[in-house]
């Protein structure tokens, strides 16, 4: 399945990464992609549809953020 390219955003001192919902099949990538633009905290604004502890285990910081 082909999925869109990260979209990046920058607001005065901060910067966005939009991306789409990895699995964990798809995680490895998903992380190698995420350091590549320096990611250090996450925060999944989605259903979990993911491990999170592969990513904390490269050094980010994973927050869950779920709609009410």
């Amino acid at each position: 399945m082909n999925r869109p390219a990260p979209v990046e955003i920058s607001y005065e001192n901060m910067r966005f990464l939009i991306t789409h919902n990895p699995t964990n099949a798809t995680l490895n990538k998903f992380t190698e992609e995420l350091k590549k633009y320096g990611v250090t905290t996450l925060v999944r604004v989605c259903d979990a549809t993911y491990d999170k502890a592969p990513v904390e285990k490269e050094g980010i910081h994973v927050l869950d953020h779920f709609r009410v």
